[in-house]
C-alpha cells in the first residue's frame, strides 16, 4: 500500500436507511490530491462524502480513511476520525450568536484543546490562513458570503486534517468569488491535504480541470481528463 495513500475505498454500496445509493464504489486518493465529484442532485455526491466521514455507516465493501478501518471502526472512534477531516459546508454553519474568534475556539474547545494562548495562537493562524486575519471580532452576518466560506474553510483546517470534504462549497457564492474559494482550495491541497470535493460548478471545474469522478445511475466512473465532458448532461 502508497505510504501516501490516504482514502480507499474498494466496493462500497452506499445506502440511505433500505435505499441504494451507489453501488460498488471503489476509488482511491492520495495526499496532496485534489478530486471533483460530479453529478445530478440525488446522484449520491454528498452520500459519498457522509460515508467517509463514518456519517453514513459501511454496510458492504471496504474502506480505510486516514488510517481508520471503517468496517471496524468503533462508535467512540469516530470523533478522532473526524479530528483528521475538515468539512465545508455549502450553508456555513455558522454559529450566529458568537463572532468569528468564538466560533473557532468552540469547535477547538469541543475537540479537547485546553490551552488559552494554544487556541488563540491556532485561530490566528488559519484566519491568516484563508487571508481574514483582521475579521476575527465580526459577527457572521456582518461578512460576505465569500468570506464566510473562508470562516469554514479555517474551521475545517483548525485541528490541522489529513482530509478536506468540501459538499457544494461555492453553491451560495457568485462566480468572481467562487472561483477565489476553489484557489484556496487548491492551494491547500498542493500543502499536502487531499481535497475532495462534490460540486455543481461545472465552468468552475472547466476552468480548473482536475480528477474528476462522476456519479451517474447508481455507478461511478472516472471522467477522462483529456476527453471533453459534456457539461448539459449534468445538469438537473
Amino acid at each position: 500500500m502508497s505510504l501516501d495513500l490516504i482514502i480507499d475505498l474498494n466496493k462500497v454500496n452506499i445506502l440511505q436507511g433500505d435505499n441504494l445509493i451507489l453501488s460498488e464504489v471503489s476509488f482511491s486518493v492520495n495526499k496532496g490530491e485534489f478530486i471533483y465529484i460530479i453529478g445530478k442532485v440525488g446522484s449520491g455526491k454528498t452520500s459519498i462524502i457522509r460515508t467517509i466521514n463514518a456519517e453514513l455507516p459501511l454496510r458492504s465493501g471496504t474502506a480505510l480513511v486516514a488510517g481508520y478501518d471503517l468496517e471496524k471502526i468503533r462508535k467512540r472512534q469516530v470523533p478522532y476520525l473526524r479530528r483528521k477531516l475538515g468539512i465545508v459546508f455549502q450553508d456555513f454553519q455558522l454559529l450566529g450568536d458568537r463572532n468569528i474568534y468564538d466560533n473557532l475556539s468552540f469547535v477547538l474547545r469541543a475537540t479537547g484543546w485546553k490551552n488559552k494562548a494554544d487556541i488563540s495562537n491556532r485561530i490566528e493562524e488559519v484566519l491568516q490562513r484563508v487571508d481574514l486575519g483582521y475579521k476575527g471580532y465580526k459577527m457572521p452576518h456582518q461578512l460576505s458570503g465569500g468570506e464566510q466560506q473562508r470562516v469554514v474553510i479555517a474551521r475545517a483546517l483548525l485541528n490541522n486534517p489529513d482530509v478536506i470534504l468540501a459538499d457544494e462549497p461555492t453553491g451560495n457564492l457568485d462566480p468572481e468569488t467562487s472561483e477565489d474559494i476553489l484557489r484556496l482550495l487548491l492551494e491547500i491541497s498542493g500543502s499536502g491535504r487531499a481535497v475532495i470535493m462534490a460540486t455543481h460548478n461545472y465552468p468552475l471545474l472547466k476552468k480548473f480541470p482536475a480528477r474528476t469522478i462522476k456519479c451517474d445511475q447508481g455507478r461511478i466512473m472516472e471522467v477522462d481528463q483529456t476527453a471533453e465532458i459534456d457539461f448539459t448532461s449534468l445538469m438537473d
